[in-house]
């Protein structure tokens, strides 16, 4: 009865700050974005699986599981932000299973990511044994392993959180960060840490496959001009790896942050909506349009899918 009554509170200040500080006006940039990587992604993932040559390509199935990884986060975080927006009591399993699911995606898209900077490098230092090293079949099985690895810790939390006694029913307001920060403050110490450590385990991996990969690649003459493909790849998937992993590193901050007396409800209220709203949407909207522009296969698929009559004429003529 007392946790319900703590959560029943924390949401209610939650709402007042919200209200105070007229923070709802970030949904209409969390449904822009969404709205246009929506229109985008599902496109490119039917470009994938309908082209046999692309979906025997261990880099575009990578691709293809980032943009599913991001579709289910979108709905899911647009369905939330729409039901704490009109002000729809939530059951607090459902808010607690949309959180595990949540989080199941985005650690997928974090880890897809990562196995792409790898698979790169992998493809760039064994060239001749890269197809026998990663056929079809082992990324399929690797992709399920991943989406395992991803919903093993917040599915384990959800299963905690349920056994506890005195949850509340319903609640007014469901944030990731309420769920996982009160259980952190009242039974598991060090969510934040696990979050961080994760994501720190990915970063310097990629860091280092980049190291390697320039090492490798140095004598080729690849990167000789200032505007060259590969510098011009190589800072756009930085940027966008920046923009994947910046805003979990802020949500473990966040995490921190939610046991602190020192902070006001208001930083709180700010830092999570600017994240949630904005900082974690972006990566998810330049993703499709970054694969689509610079994987020349996609895009031709793409032109294919969309002029029909255009292709079907050409092969008439030749």
């Amino acid at each position: 009865m007392a946790s319900a009554l703590i959560i029943s509170n924390l949401t209610q200040e939650w709402l007042e700050s919200l209200r105070q500080w007229h923070l709802e006006y970030f949904f209409i940039p969390t449904t822009v974005i969404t709205v246009a990587t929506l229109l985008a992604n599902p496109v490119l993932v039917s470009c994938i699986f309908q082209s046999r040559a692309l979906r025997q390509e261990t880099r575009y199935l990578l691709v293809a599981n980032t943009l599913t990884a991001d579709i289910l986060y979108l709905i899911l975080n647009m369905a939330t932000i729409i039901c704490n927006a009109v002000r729809v009591p939530i059951p607090w399993l459902v808010c607690e299973l949309v959180t595990a699911i949540t989080v199941t995606t985005y650690c997928c898209a974090i880890l897809t990511v990562t196995l792409m900077v790898v698979d790169t490098y992998v493809a760039v230092r064994w060239p001749l044994r890269y197809h026998d090293v990663l056929p079809p079949a082992r990324t399929h099985r690797i992709l399920v392993g991943v989406w395992v690895l991803a919903a093993l810790y917040p599915f384990t939390l959800l299963i905690m959180m349920e056994m506890e006694k005195g949850n509340p029913h319903e609640v007014a307001f469901c944030l990731a960060l309420i769920s996982l920060g009160f259980f952190q403050v009242n039974n598991l110490e060090g969510v934040h840490i696990y979050f961080f450590v994760a994501a720190l385990i990915c970063a310097l991996l990629i860091f280092v496959c980049y190291i390697q990969l320039y090492m490798v690649t140095r004598t080729y003459g690849i990167w000789h001009s200032r505007f060259s493909r590969a510098r011009v790849t190589l800072l756009a998937h930085g940027v966008l790896l920046l923009l994947y992993f910046a805003p979990g590193f802020v949500f473990t901050l966040e995490l921190f942050l939610f046991q602190e007396k020192a902070i006001s409800q208001d930083v709180r209220v700010w830092i999570s909506t600017v994240n949630m709203s904005v900082f974690m949407l972006l990566p998810r909207a330049f993703a499709p349009y970054l694969y689509g522009l610079r994987y020349r296969e996609i895009s031709k698929t793409l032109m294919q899918l969309l002029h029909p009559h255009q292709r079907l004429g050409q092969t008439t003529v030749s």
